[in-house]
């Protein structure tokens, strides 16, 4: 039997079923789980939720005249998934208006993330299930604005790498996912496949997941044992569909047949997996790292599609570019003036004529006044010329020309 009370009547030893709220409301990567330990009553009376939902069946009762309200738990229930189910239509931001909702979510989701492994760790079997409100958030930012989740995900530091990298390769999904056409399950699927790839770093020994160096190749043998291990995990678990699965276990597999763990080639991995391939790499070579930097967004996908014939499947990567642009958010460019600049947003009307927020000189080398300039605008003169270096222009910092006060998530 569901029923729904105010947080004040929860208490320990009741199955929490649903909360009344956004997955943004609440300290849990989870919507569904018992509560045993006292802290979590404190932590879910002091967050903005006011009820929840309850199953009296699976855990402790409450008296009736603390119930706001009841229904038969196969009704109410399938309400639940239903609602969870229906795409809400999102109408598009700006990357100024999305930019500060992302970093929000972007911050949520890493808490999620790191629960969700220090849970694994400790032999807790997952639910991947209990993971969807989180892909749903991460949908929704995409829906509005592609770029800003995307590019202030990439901003990750050494530290938090393997956690925000699993929120961006779960954004990446998605956007890929509706470029490729795949509906809306699909889409979620493809999200939740993105945000559990990882799941078996969580059985990485730190001083290997985190070295500042060059591995070993006896660590880096340790380090391929994490597909097949998360693989495990998720076996272990509950909730969890053959696109997760497939996604977690073949991710780090080559179209050439060089990859891991089972050295698959071509029409042997799936159109999930060779998804997973692109947007983990990706995320990977564009974030900084224990041992490096990343590398400029526009660069990155240069040396993929070097890459791409052995790496990548062609029209999956293709469709990966369409998906951000030929020049991604912050990309660090030059234009036909002379003028240097970053990337601010895509335009619907060219790849390659995005807006730029140029801000140096190179004829007079040193900063000017920042300008915004929509090179898709009719008539406008400019044009990109090329990728730039900041560094040869003694440029540090790129990033918070175009997130702001948002470049430290």
């Amino acid at each position: 039997m569901l029923k729904k009370i105010n947080v004040e009547h929860l208490r320990v030893g009741m199955h929490l079923e649903q909360f009344c709220g956004s997955w943004m409301d609440h300290p849990f990567w989870r919507n569904c789980f018992v509560i045993t330990d006292p802290e979590d009553l404190v932590r879910i009376r002091e967050s903005s939720i006011r009820e929840v939902w309850i199953d009296a069946a699976k855990g402790l009762d409450v008296e009736t005249a603390q119930v706001v309200a009841e229904a038969e738990a196969d009704v109410v229930h399938e309400e639940l998934r239903a609602a969870s189910r229906q795409p809400a239509l999102q109408e598009k931001t700006s990357m100024a208006e999305e930019a500060k909702r992302a970093a929000r979510i972007c911050a949520k989701a890493k808490e999620a993330v790191v629960s969700m492994f220090q849970e694994a760790r400790m032999g807790k079997a997952i639910d991947a299930e209990q993971a969807l409100p989180l892909v749903e958030e991460i949908s929704s930012s995409v829906s509005r604005n592609p770029g800003a989740l995307i590019s202030l995900a990439r901003l990750k530091t050494a530290d938090d790498y393997t956690y925000m990298h699993s929120v961006a390769v779960c954004a990446l999904m998605i956007a890929l996912a509706r470029q490729l056409g795949l509906d809306e399950q699909q889409t979620r699927e493809a999200g939740l496949a993105g945000l559990l790839h990882d799941l078996g770093k969580a059985l990485i020994p730190y001083e290997i997941l985190n070295k500042p160096g060059k591995l070993t190749d006896a660590e880096f043998e340790v380090v391929k044992t994490h597909p097949a291990e998360g693989h495990r995990l998720l076996l272990e678990g509950s909730g969890v569909g053959p696109v997760t699965l497939d996604v977690c276990l073949h991710h780090h597999e080559k179209v050439d047949g060089s990859g891991y763990p089972e050295g698959l080639k071509a029409e042997q991995i799936s159109l999930f997996a060779k998804m997973g391939a692109v947007c983990d790499v990706y995320d990977a070579i564009t974030s900084n790292r224990p041992y490096k930097n990343g590398w400029d967004p526009a660069e990155s996908l240069k040396r993929m599609a070097e890459w791409a014939k052995g790496h990548f499947d062609e029209a999956v990567f293709q469709a990966f570019v369409k998906s951000l642009g030929i020049y991604p958010v912050g990309s660090f460019v030059a234009l036909s003036s002379g003028r240097l600049g970053v990337v601010l947003e895509q335009s619907e009307k060219s790849l390659l004529k995005p807006v730029i927020k140029v801000f140096f000189s190179t004829r007079s080398q040193a900063y000017i006044k920042p300008e915004i300039i929509d090179l898709s605008r009719p008539g406008c003169p400019e044009k990109i010329s090329g990728r730039e270096d900041p560094a040869k222009w003694g440029i540090k910092d790129v990033d918070r020309f175009w997130a702001g006060d948002q470049a430290r998530i």
